[in-house]
């Protein structure tokens, strides 16, 4: 294999519910229902991913090498949780998506269908 990283771009855009476990992952590892609450609390509520949803992405993320079962943990919690966490490409592919996302915003900024009437 080599030493070189892959291409990302096969990946992005992102789905939007995919956007944000990424993001929900990039603070540290979380379990599934964890994802869950912190999508919609960084949302107001306004994205919500469902149980099943929530399980079959992780999956397909998982098989992707986007995500990773954690063994990081609070030593409190129940063992039969897995908890998730960003690998290096998931890192990569989150970042990616980001800096897509923000030249999209830049474009939409600068563009003149945008600038408020009376201004040049």
């Amino acid at each position: 294999m080599s030493d070189r990283p892959r291409s990302i771009d096969h990946l992005l855009p992102l789905k939007p519910k995919v956007l944000h476990i990424l993001l929900a992952l990039a603070d540290g590892p979380r379990h599934g229902y964890s994802i869950m609450q912190e999508v919609a609390a960084r949302t107001d509520g306004h994205v919500r991913v469902w149980p099943a949803a929530m399980y079959g992405t992780l999956r397909e993320l998982e098989d992707l090498d986007l995500i990773a079962e954690s063994e990081k943990r609070p030593s409190d919690d129940d063992e039969r949780r897995r908890y998730f966490a960003l690998t290096p490409l998931g890192k990569r592919v989150l970042g990616g998506e980001v800096r897509r996302l923000e030249a999209i915003v830049a474009h939409a900024r600068a563009s003149r269908a945008l600038r408020k009437e009376g201004r040049a």
